[in-house]
């Protein structure tokens, strides 16, 4: 059977203490309320904590010395610092961090392909580990250890900005972790990443991947505005699903497909469904064919994604020719469907990958090189 959701929380507090970075204003305002001082003084920690994105409250110099002394007695400010940085050769940057407890997590800037679109991508962890086990996934192969608070995955954004000099055009929940697992702390992150006082992203550029917990998505586009839903589908049958990803025991492909059909998505939008393809196990054409009538009446679009390797599962990337043949049956059905070339793939960085190793463990696998696809 699937994982139950881990136990809700973030992750650990100094001595109880709450995470001053995972306060939203409203709360930061009725904090300071609490301690005598004027409620206009949340907005200036806000802007402080996320749109400066200092670490101190030392550094804070327009907020009142007697009201920094009583906030240190009452929050905490954990910290993430930089543990290691590696650069593929395609200019993927595979970050690691290190929490305030000595856990290690990852995130992942991917410039675009194409220089002139000047698009930059930051791919964000959630937890520490996973619970879910999908059995295609390195960061299964972790187990699920903790939360992340808020203050910890708006810290990767932050840091990872300083790193790459440049704000990310988008930004993905599709690192480290089931976000939806997470789900206090994960909202309380869009919503402070969202914020004018702070770095101000768009909800349209941010985008929440989920392996299918069909309560969270509910959720989640309960939330106004909502983000971007992507889901990790990656098989048509469910017995193909419950051997590789075993929460689709819990909640089968015709509750995941439901949930999705009620997502709200306004003009434009659309529900993202990534397709990992594994040889011989969910690349067939009559997996193709079957993708195309489950997803009829849900707007959206399609990554297919060749596996990425990592030493342990016996599965192979499927061969670029199958990859095509793929794509062009579901392209054939007028289906919006994209076949994601590797990226950070030689420093375990690539979808999938993230395990927080100390030595990348790497499967050797020719060098993508892609064909030209099939016309649309």
């Amino acid at each position: 059977m699937p994982a139950e959701a881990p136990r809700p929380g973030a992750g650990p507090r100094e001595a109880g203490k709450p995470d001053l970075r995972a306060l939203l204003p409203a709360e930061l305002a009725a904090l300071v309320r609490e301690l005598g001082a004027p409620p206009y003084r949340g907005e200036q920690l806000f802007r402080w904590l996320h749109g400066r994105q200092v670490e101190e409250l030392g550094e804070m110099s327009n907020v009142p010395s007697e009201l920094r002394a009583a906030l240190a007695d009452r929050v905490a400010l954990p910290a993430i610092s930089l543990d290691r940085e590696q650069l593929s050769v395609d200019g993927t940057r595979k970050i690691r961090w290190v929490t305030g407890d000595g856990q290690r997590i990852e995130s992942v800037l991917i410039p675009d392909d194409k220089e002139e679109r000047d698009k930059l991508t930051l791919c964000i962890s959630s937890q520490v580990g996973c619970a879910i086990d999908c059995q295609f996934c390195a960061t299964a192969t972790l187990g699920f250890r903790r939360h992340l608070s808020a203050g910890e995955i708006v810290q990767q954004v932050y840091k990872a900005m300083a790193l790459g000099g440049r704000k990310p055009t988008n930004l993905v929940f599709m690192g480290m972790g089931e976000p939806l697992h997470n789900f206090d702390q994960v909202t309380r992150a869009l919503a402070i990443l969202q914020n004018p006082w702070g770095i101000a992203m768009s909800p349209r550029r941010m985008t929440v991947s989920t392996a299918g917990l069909v309560p969270g998505i509910e959720k989640l586009g309960k939330l106004q505005p909502a983000p971007n839903l992507a889901i990790s589908l990656n098989a048509t049958t469910d017995e193909v699903r419950d051997r590789i990803m075993p929460i689709n025991r819990k909640w089968p492909i015709a509750a995941l497909l439901e949930a999705c059909r009620a997502f709200p998505l306004s003009h434009g939008r659309r529900v993202t469904f990534e397709y990992v393809l594994l040889a011989g196990v969910n690349d067939s054409d009559d997996d193709a064919h079957r993708l195309t009538r489950l997803l009829r009446n849900i707007p959206h679009k399609v990554n297919l994604i060749p596996w990425n390797p990592f030493n342990g599962p016996a599965f192979e990337r499927p061969a670029e020719a199958r990859v095509y043949a793929f794509q062009a049956i579901l392209r054939e059905a007028n289906m919006a469907v994209y076949v994601r070339t590797p990226r950070g793939d030689d420093i375990d960085a690539a979808c999938g990958q993230l395990a927080a190793r100390d030595e990348p463990s790497l499967v050797p696998v020719p060098r993508w090189q892609r064909p030209t696809p099939p016309p649309i």
